[in-house]
């Protein structure tokens, strides 16, 4: 398995960050990019995911209404019903939620998926703890040193300011 598991880490890892995007103040992935990780349909995978609902309580999916939908077109890539697309809104899966669809594929892809999934998780989450540490410590420093030094700290904090994030964004959280 480190062939396959290996060759998914360095092809995917990029992949699955940005498949991460922001619904309901969630994030979450879409059924269609899970589906392309685990290398299946996503109709079957939603299918499958039909078929074991009770391993997917509303905190770890949930459908789209109609107007996500609408907003999540006009964003990425998603083909409209009438034209051989979806016949149904897409399933988003929480986080807690995306471990589900490797128990129920049972593949050694689906694992090797699933794992890389929650790396990119934790390296998020990381890199936001790590953003709100250097603030602090920012903030501290600036606090021992006199107004001398403002404006080395102001460049400092707008060095870190992120661009726009290239990610997208729906819902109607802020987070």
């Amino acid at each position: 398995m480190k062939g396959p598991k290996s060759a998914l880490t360095t092809r995917h890892a990029g992949r699955i960050e940005n498949a991460i995007m922001v619904i309901r103040g969630q994030k979450v992935m879409l059924d269609s990019d899970l589906a392309r990780l685990y290398d299946v349909p996503t109709f079957w995978l939603n299918e499958q995911v039909r078929r074991n609902i009770g391993r997917f309580s509303a905190d770890f999916m949930f459908q789209l209404t109609k107007e996500e939908t609408v907003r999540l077109r006009s964003q990425i890539a998603i083909s409209k019903t009438g034209r051989g697309g979806r016949r149904f809104y897409p399933l988003v899966f929480t986080e807690q939620g995306v471990a589900m669809p490797s128990s129920i594929l049972r593949s050694p892809r689906a694992v090797a998926v699933n794992i890389e999934i929650m790396r990119a998780f934790v390296r998020m989450r990381r890199m936001a703890i790590e953003h709100v540490d250097i603030v602090r410590r920012i903030d501290r420093l600036e606090r021992k040193y006199d107004s001398r030094f403002r404006m080395v700290f102001d460049a400092l904090r707008r060095m870190m300011t992120p661009p726009d994030p290239p990610r997208r964004r729906i819902g109607f959280g802020n987070g």
